[in-house]
C-alpha cells in the first residue's frame, strides 16, 4: 500500500459527513437524494462528499435507468484499517519501505511521464510498466462502465498506442471487460509491481 493513498484515505474519512455517508451506505446503497435528505443536506453538498469518498474508493456507483446508486466499498475500510494495523505492528519498518517505494514511484512517472502529462514511451522492465499503468488508471472511476471508444480516447491523452495500453490493463488486471465494456476492477485484484 502507498503511503500517499493511506495518508489520502485518512484524511478523506476525517470529515464527519463523509463517515455519516459511510454508516448510512453501511445499511445497503442509496442515490444522492435519499442521502441527501436523511443527512438534511443539500444535494451539492452530498455531491462534493460523494466525489471525495469516490476519489478514495471508499464508495462506488452503479446506473439503474436514471438514477444512480451509491455503494460501500467495505473491502477498501477493511484493507486500510489492515494497512494502519501493519503499521503499527511493524513500529514503522514497513513506513520506511512504503516511503521509498512511493519515492520510486515518483522519480519512475517523473521520467516515462512528460510535464504535459504524456507517457514518453511505456516502459520495458515490468515494474515500471506497472507504475506507469496504475497512474495511468488513476483517472478512471470504480463502477463506472466504460466503452471501448470512451477507453481508447481516455488513453489517448497519455499515448497514441491505446490497443497496447487497453490490452495491458486487461492483462494485468486492472480492468475486466466484457462485450466491449470495460470496468475498473478493484485495486486488490491489479497486478503488483514487487
Amino acid at each position: 500500500m502507498q503511503l500517499n493513498r493511506l495518508v489520502a484515505f485518512h484524511k478523506t474519512m476525517g470529515d464527519p459527513t463523509r463517515v455519516r455517508i459511510v454508516i448510512l451506505l453501511a445499511k445497503g446503497p442509496l442515490h444522492g437524494q435519499a442521502i441527501a435528505g436523511k443527512l438534511g443536506l443539500s444535494a451539492p453538498t452530498i455531491t462534493h462528499h460523494l466525489k471525495k469518498l469516490r476519489d478514495v474508493h471508499v464508495v462506488y456507483e452503479r446506473r439503474d435507468k436514471n438514477i444512480i446508486y451509491f455503494y460501500l466499498n467495505e473491502s477498501m475500510i477493511k484493507q486500510q484499517a489492515q494497512e494502519l494495523t501493519k503499521l503499527l505492528e511493524t513500529r514503522g519498518e514497513e513506513l520506511d519501505e512504503m516511503m521509498e517505494i512511493s519515492l520510486e514511484r515518483q522519480k519512475v512517472i517523473q521520467n516515462f511521464f512528460t510535464k504535459e502529462g504524456k507517457l514518453k514511451n511505456i516502459p520495458a522492465q515490468r515494474k515500471k510498466k506497472l507504475m506507469v499503468f496504475e497512474h495511468m488508471v488513476q483517472g478512471l472511476s470504480m463502477g463506472k462502465k466504460y466503452g471501448e471508444k470512451e477507453i481508447n480516447e481516455y488513453i489517448k491523452q497519455f499515448h497514441d498506442d491505446y490497443a497496447t495500453i487497453r490490452r495491458e490493463f486487461i492483462i494485468n488486471h486492472y480492468m475486466y471487460r466484457e462485450n466491449g465494456i470495460y470496468e475498473l476492477n478493484p485495486e486488490e485484484m491489479w497486478a503488483k509491481p514487487e
